[in-house]
């Protein structure tokens, strides 16, 4: 009998472990324990909490503020934009798209636009793919600059936030001038663009990229060295390189544990085969690393760009293809078949060929796709969206392991 007490003993806290994960795990939640105090802790967080905005819950099981196991709950405030793509037609769909990543809307219009263009094997003019380039760009730059300075934020530094939110407006009012529309710009069409740069929005472009650099680093002296954000960066978040390929996650996260992968490079599309541009990459995997990561690629697309308005070509900024691409609004005003087009085209859709496409960019947060199935008819059948922040949440548990409470916030970042 007192070996049977001290196996009981010896086995109690393995006991009460297992006890939290079948409550984590099972669809009735309620746990009860003998003594509370003596216990650890299941933590609801969100999907209220300001840290996760609103979209995440966290199911947390904690040992006074360390956390032992993490069950992320995603899914709310999904609006359903797979679906009601098969009940509209291909171009009424596009304002959709920018509504799926408010830090970098037109990385969406961009990927969603590619897939239709493949689906119906339609090229676009040199023009358009350089200028979607640069705002490609400078949508990564503005989801970076957030990323920046919510990261500093949670630390506990307000300065260094507000000057990245300060360089984040350039870049929306430099959105202005291109489209009229600062945020969600609905910019891309199938088959081109909205409307070409002009020259105001050109030497704003310059202008910005010119000084950018300069303030980046005038950022970065304030964190680099700063004790603090070292301490609560560095080892922060940890996952191997294994279980980061194993569980499918991309982007800055993926790249700050050594691996190379950038759709840019890897599976070029628009121009991105005819620039020069590094992959920065480290081997620590932590919230330091993904720091560093960003960072370097803020300077890379400036590079990008640069090299963009060097090259860009002349020439028109939409295919002529009345059939599948939407006429201009002059030659709808003054042409009775443009205005037929128009009408079928929005009404109706454009008819692809029965089949299937996929097309990914490579996003501010990793592989951004598009699957685009086609019955023939006006709209998609089906389509699913790979979003890449929904894909590498699934490593948040492993990135939890032996963290406090106060580093949920940014340990993913």
């Amino acid at each position: 009998m007192p070996d049977t007490i001290k196996d009981l003993e010896k086995n109690e806290p393995k006991l009460k472990r297992t006890k939290i994960l079948e409550a984590l795990q099972s669809e009735n939640l309620n746990i009860e324990f003998d003594d509370a105090l003596e216990n650890e802790m299941v933590l609801n967080m969100g999907p209220q909490h300001p840290a996760t905005h609103g979209v995440l819950r966290l199911l947390l099981s904690l040992d006074g503020e360390s956390v032992m196991n993490c069950v992320p709950d995603l899914g709310y405030l999904h609006r359903g934009y797979e679906k009601l793509a098969e009940n509209m037609t291909y171009h009424e769909y596009i304002p959709h798209t920018d509504r799926l990543d408010y830090l970098q809307p037109i990385a969406n219009n961009v990927a969603y636009a590619l897939a239709v263009e493949k689906l119906i094997n339609l090229d676009i003019p040199e023009r358009s793919k350089y200028i979607r380039v640069i705002c490609s760009e400078l949508g990564r730059i503005q989801s970076h600059l957030i990323a920046f300075g919510s990261l500093i934020m949670d630390i506990g530094a307000l300065t260094p936030f507000l000057w990245a939110m300060r360089e984040r407006e350039k870049i929306l009012d430099i959105y202005d001038m291109f489209v009229g529309a600062r945020f969600t710009t609905s910019y891309t069409r199938i088959g081109g663009l909205a409307q070409d740069l002009n020259d105001d929005a050109l030497s704003a472009l310059k202008k910005f990229i010119a000084e950018f650099p300069g303030y980046l680093a005038e950022m970065r002296s304030l964190v680099d060295r700063n004790k603090i954000f070292i301490v609560r960066s560095e080892g922060v978040g940890y996952m191997s390189k294994e279980d980061l390929i194993e569980y499918g996650l991309t982007g800055p996260v993926l790249r700050a544990a050594g691996v190379a992968r950038d759709l840019r490079r890897d599976e070029p599309y628009l121009v991105y085969d005819k620039l020069d541009f590094n992959i920065p990459t480290y081997t620590e995997s932590d919230v330091m690393a993904r720091y560093y990561i960003r960072c370097e690629e803020m300077l890379e697309s400036v590079k990008i760009i640069i090299q963009c308005i060097e090259k860009i070509p002349e020439g028109p900024i939409y295919a002529g293809n009345p059939k599948k691409v939407l006429p201009r609004k002059e030659q709808i005003y003054t042409k009775m078949e443009d205005l037929i087009n128009d009408f079928i085209l929005i009404n109706f859709g454009l008819k692809p060929p029965v089949g299937e496409s996929y097309q990914a960019v490579e996003s501010s947060k990793g592989e951004l796709g598009f699957h685009i199935t086609s019955d023939g008819t006006g709209h998609p059948w089906r389509m699913k969206i790979r979003s890449p922040s929904f894909s590498n949440l699934q490593g948040f548990p492993k990135m939890l392991e032996k963290a406090m409470i106060s580093e949920i916030g940014r340990a993913h970042v």
